[in-house]
């Protein structure tokens, strides 16, 4: 996978706040105009409150005014590479398609890639959605 995304999810992950777990993870994502938009997570006292970083990531892709997007790297410091939790699997399934790459690493550099339909199959989208209203 890209290593602009690995370097841009590694270096957001040092700005993590992750006082009470202590497990910093950073995430990047390229949209589809290339450019990379970085999360990381941000813990709160009064969990479930914080955020995770892909959804950190997602957040300033939309405040840009891209909802679409490519490719997404999650890093974290651990003995395996970090899987996205099921509400940001979620997340990416709402603006990416299902073919869309995902790399999972460690800061190691173990990466492990799987794609967005993988990680989710069987997503809840807009179609069940259809003729509501």
């Amino acid at each position: 996978m890209s290593s602009d995304l690995r370097q841009a999810a590694v270096k957001v992950r040092e700005n993590a706040h992750a006082p009470y777990s202590g497990f910093k993870v950073g995430a990047a994502l390229r949209s589809a105009s290339g450019a990379i938009y970085v999360g990381c997570n941000v813990e709160n006292v009064a969990y479930p409150e914080g955020t995770c970083a892909e959804a950190g990531a997602i957040a300033a892709m939309v405040a840009a005014g891209e909802t679409e997007l490519k490719e997404a790297y999650v890093v974290a410091d651990s003995p395996m590479p970090v899987t996205p939790c099921g509400g940001c699997r979620q997340k990416l399934a709402e603006f990416g398609a299902g073919e869309v790459p995902v790399t999972m690493a460690t800061l190691a550099g173990v990466e492990q890639g799987t794609t967005i339909a993988d990680l989710l199959p069987g997503s809840f989208t807009a179609a069940y959605m259809e003729g509501q209203g």
